[in-house]
């Protein structure tokens, strides 16, 4: 009942117009009052404040500060320049080259709007200029960039990690096998649409023209090197190598390529510093609401719930695709997150799922919200970086959703896909 009250008032908030910290806030707030009137008013505070008092979130505004440097500067180019100059000669390479552009950028930047805004300025006048249609191309760009949200370092998986404790290296190798097999799914669909539109290649570049791109291309190589590398051998953690890829990311921006001056620094930071301040009020609230959903047993409702009717695992991962599809479709990827994961997840656990596959089957569906009408985030991102009428992006979105569900039961009923790579680095 609880529970109930607590996502229909979110509901009617979300109805009114009213900020999505509000949304998640203010139940939490209204649900205190009514049903625990004697906990002192500090809990509410402390609560919201040890909610995100963790180490592990300092992750998050490292990643996010990277992925602005990187996005102003030069290493979004050059990753470009290298995936075009090995696969822009093929049918259909310059729609290639977008999606393997986009996976390449986040894995450095873990950011998917990020991503759109990096790339989509990119690689759209490429995409017109190689015959593509411009919704076909508004798709393809904003569907591409999901990738960002699996590959490694994934902000939304480290958010998951921080949210039900999962090993967040795990989840990483878990994320770069779905992110791959996304990309490899999209890439599919290109090959298709090449096929039947006749589309041509660039002319193929010379291997001596390839080595200098290649050369060019290694200080934006090195990122993720330093990254993953740094991760599976041990060398940092997750949010140590966030801390590392700033430190690269100004060296290599500011020193070596001098794309970026002093002023150019503070621009980004504040930039940053704005993401920062929305995602971190956000998951305040979401610690709030998680709080008071516990307090409620919501999960132990949901499992008998599912005795009662005699469900079993592959009946519960279909509410849960069903749930945060709908969800995605009008609240925002990571406050759907935060609603949830903390109610589902236990349950989960009573099914003997394994975390990172359960892990991966929300970053997926999350990936989904991310470019689903109405309020898919990437749709408007785009739309402003590329200054084009959301209603074209949406049309061009529709065709790559479809792919993305098809993936969705891939990932949700193969759980091997997810986990074979976690158990084989992390044992």
């Amino acid at each position: 009942m609880l529970a109930l009250v607590i996502f229909l008032l979110a509901l009617v908030l979300l109805g009114l117009g009213f900020e999505m910290f509000l949304v998640l806030g203010l139940p939490g707030l209204a649900i205190k009052s009514g049903y625990f009137g004697a906990l002192p008013d500090i809990v509410v505070g402390q609560k919201i404040v040890a909610g995100i008092n963790q180490s592990t979130l300092l992750a998050i505004p490292f990643f996010i500060f990277a992925a602005e440097l990187m996005a102003s500067g030069r290493i979004a180019r050059d990753l470009t320049s290298l995936v075009k100059a090995f696969l822009g000669h093929r049918a259909g390479g310059i729609g290639y080259t977008t999606i393997a552009g986009c996976a390449a950028f986040g894995a450095v930047s873990g950011s998917a709007p990020a991503t759109v805004a990096a790339l989509g300025r990119i690689m759209y006048p490429e995409l017109i200029k190689a015959g593509y249609r411009e919704r076909f191309a508004l798709g393809l760009i904003v569907s591409s960039a999901e990738t960002a949200l699996l590959i490694p370092p994934s902000i939304t998986l480290i958010i998951y990690g921080w949210l039900t404790g999962t090993s967040i290296a795990g989840l990483f190798a878990g994320g770069l096998v779905i992110g791959i097999f996304l990309a490899l799914a999209f890439g599919l669909y290109v090959f298709v649409d090449s096929i039947f539109s006749d589309r041509k290649g660039t002319p193929a570049m010379p291997w001596g023209e390839r080595l200098a791109v290649i050369r060019a291309a290694g200080w934006a190589l090195g990122l993720p090197v330093i990254i993953l590398g740094g991760i599976y051998g041990g060398i940092f953690t997750p949010t140590e190598a966030a801390a590392v890829s700033v430190v690269y990311a100004v060296l290599v921006e500011a020193v070596v390529y001098r794309e970026l001056g002093l002023r150019d620094l503070f621009r980004v930071a504040g930039q940053a510093a704005i993401t920062n301040s929305v995602i971190f009020i956000l998951l305040g609230m979401g610690s709030l609401v998680s709080y008071f959903i516990t307090l409620g047993q919501f999960p132990a409702l949901v499992i008998d719930f599912m005795q009662t009717i005699g469900a079993n695992w592959l009946v519960f991962l279909l509410i849960v695709n069903v749930l945060f599809l709908l969800a995605g479709m009008f609240i925002d990827p990571n406050s759907a997150l935060l609603l949830l994961v903390p109610a589902l997840y236990p349950v989960a656990m009573t099914f003997g799922i394994d975390p990172i596959h359960f892990g991966l089957i929300v970053c997926l569906n999350i990936c989904i919200g991310m470019i689903t009408p109405p309020f898919g985030l990437d749709i408007f991102v785009a739309s402003s970086t590329l200054d084009k009428p959301v209603m074209t992006i949406i049309a061009g979105v529709w065709p790559f959703v479809l792919i993305n569900i098809a993936t969705l039961l891939v990932v949700t009923y193969v759980p091997q896909l997810s986990t074979f790579l976690p158990k084989l680095i992390l044992g």
